[in-house]
C-alpha cells in the first residue's frame, strides 16, 4: 500500500512534510526492546551492494535490476554494486575498502556471499569496529537460510523466491538492524573462520556439496541431492564433546531431558574461573575464552557425547538451514546459543524421510526418533577419527579435521524485520 501526500502547491513545503511522516513511521516501527538493541539506517543513506551474479539460478543480477532498485530508490537508499567476479572475491574487497563511506553492506546472492564479507571484516585491523557495520541479505542463492531465518523471526511464515526477496528488501528499506551472534570457528591445522549460520559434517554437508553440480536448478538441488544420499546413508565416526548452554534441558526428539548433559551444566558466564565478556575491548584480538587447543583436556563441565558413529551433526545458530527446513524453530538472532542438532548412527531410511519431511514445519522433535538428538550449547569440539565426509560453515566447504567452536554474542548487526 502506497500513502500520498496532497499537494498544496508548495513543492518544498510538502517534500519537508513527507519527509517528517516517512520519520516518524519509521520510529514508531522500531521496537523498543531494553538496552537499545535495535539500530535505525540513517536517511538519505548509502549502501555498498556486493552481488554474485552466478549465484543460484543465474538470475541475481535482474532480479536486483527489476526488484530490488526500485524499492531502494522509492526509499531514498543510494547504492553502489560491486559485481564479484571470483571466489572470495567480497573477502578481499572488504578487508581492504574504506568502509567509512557506506551506512551499511549489503550481499545479493546466497548465504556464502555474507559469509565472505563477515570474514573480511573479522581481518581488518579495524574489526572491532567494521564488525559493527549494518549488514544485509537480499536472497539470490540456492538455500538463502539466514533470508529465510530473518522472515521467520518478523512474521513467522515461510516466504521464498521472489516473495522473499521482496520481504527481505522492504527490511533494508524500513532500516532496522539488531545484534547477530557469530560462531568462531578454530581447526586443527590452525585456520580460524566465523560463521554466522552453521557448521555441519554428515549427510546434510554432503547433500549440500554434492549437490553444487544442479546449482542451475535453484532449491530443488537439495532435493535431489538427498534422494540420492539417502540410497547409502553412511556412518561418520568422530567424538563430539560440548559446553551446555543452560540448566540440563536438552531434549531427545522424545522431549524428554537427555542424559547426555545430566549433572555437567555450568554458569555460561564463567570458563575455567574467567568471565567470558560479550564484546572485546577496543584494540584486542577476539578470544575464545570457552575453549583451550587441540592438545589439552576439556575442560570438566564439558559433555562428552557417548556414542561415536555418527549420521549427521549439524551445529545451527538460526532457524533455518535452507529456505523450507526449520532445524532450530526457537533459535533467535542473538539468543547466545549454538543449537546442536545429531543424528547417530542406526537411523532408517524411513525414519530420515519423516525426519526430513517434518523439516518443512519444524515439527521434528516430535517424532520420537531415539536417534534424535538437540542440545543447546555454548561452545562444542567435533574430532573426525576418519577423514571422510564434507565438512561445511555456511555451505562452504571445509577440510574434514578436527574443529571447534564457540559464540560470541551480539559481535555483528544485520538488518531484519521488528
Amino acid at each position: 500500500r502506497t500513502f500520498r501526500l496532497a499537494p498544496s502547491g508548495r513543492p518544498e513545503a510538502d517534500q519537508a512534510l513527507a519527509e517528517a511522516w516517512a520519520d516518524a513511521i519509521r520510529r514508531l516501527a522500531a521496537p523498543h526492546a531494553p538496552g537499545a538493541i535495535y539500530g535505525c539506517l540513517p536517511r538519505p543513506c548509502q549502501v555498498m551492494v556486493l552481488l554474485n551474479p552466478q549465484s543460484g539460478s543465474g538470475q541475481a543480477l535482474h532480479l536486483f535490476r527489476t526488484q530490488v532498485q526500485p524499492m531502494l530508490t522509492e526509499a531514498n537508499i543510494a547504492f553502489s554494486v560491486f559485481i564479484t567476479e571470483k571466489h572470495n572475491h567480497a573477502w578481499e574487497l572488504v578487508r581492504k575498502e574504506n568502509l567509512a563511506t557506506w551506512d551499511a553492506l549489503v550481499t545479493m546472492a546466497g548465504d556464502g556471499l555474507l559469509y565472505e564479507v563477515i570474514n573480511g571484516l573479522m581481518e581488518r585491523p579495524d574489526w572491532e569496529t567494521a564488525s559493527q557495520k549494518p549488514l544485509c541479505i537480499l536472497p539470490a542463492g540456492s538455500g538463502n537460510a539466514l533470508a529465510a531465518s530473518l522472515s521467520y523471526y518478523a512474521t513467522k511464515t515461510c516466504l521464498v523466491k521472489e516473495e522473499l526477496l521482496t520481504s527481505c528488501t522492504f527490511f533494508l528499506c524500513k532500516g532496522l538492524h539488531a545484534p547477530l551472534d557469530i560462531v568462531s570457528l578454530c581447526t586443527a591445522s590452525g585456520r580460524r573462520l566465523f560463521s554466522f549460520l552453521s557448521f555441519s559434517w554428515g549427510f546434510v554437508s554432503d547433500v549440500d556439496i554434492t549437490s553444487e553440480r544442479y546449482r542451475k536448478l535453484g532449491s530443488a538441488r537439495f532435493t535431489l541431492g538427498t534422494l540420492q544420499h539417502l540410497t547409502t546413508l553412511r556412518v561418520y565416526k568422530g567424538r563430539l564433546s560440548y559446553l551446555p548452554a543452560e540448566e540440563p534441558s536438552s531434549r531427545s526428539s522424545q522431549g524428554e531431558q537427555s542424559s547426555l548433559v545430566a549433572q555437567h551444566a555450568s554458569p555460561v558466564a564463567l570458563c575455567n574461573g574467567q568471565s567470558v565478556s560479550s564484546r572485546p575491548q577496543q584494540g584486542s584480538v577476539l578470544e575464545d575464552s570457552l575453549l583451550v587447543p587441540f592438545d589439552q583436556p576439556l575442560p570438566k563441565d564439558w559433555v562428552a557425547v557417548a556414542e561415536e558413529e555418527f549420521v549427521s551433526i549439524v551445529c545451527i545458530y538460526q532457524s533455518h538451514l535452507g529456505t523450507d527446513l526449520i532445524l532450530a524453530p526457537s533459535a533467535k538472532l542473538y539468543d547466545d546459543a549454538i543449537h546442536l542438532f545429531y543424528l547417530t548412527a542406526g537411523v532408517s531410511r524411513m525414519a530420515m524421510i519423516r525426519f526430513l519431511m517434518a523439516l518443512e514445519k519444524g515439527t521434528h522433535l516430535t517424532l520420537n526418533c531415539p536417534y534424535l538428538h538437540y542440545v543447546p550449547v555454548k561452545a562444542f569440539r567435533l574430532e573426525p577419527l576418519m577423514l571422510k565426509g564434507h565438512m561445511t560453515v555456511d555451505g562452504e566447504v571445509l577440510a574434514c579435521e578436527p574443529v571447534q567452536g564457540q559464540i560470541h554474542r551480539r559481535l555483528c548487526r544485520i538488518i531484519s524485520g521488528s
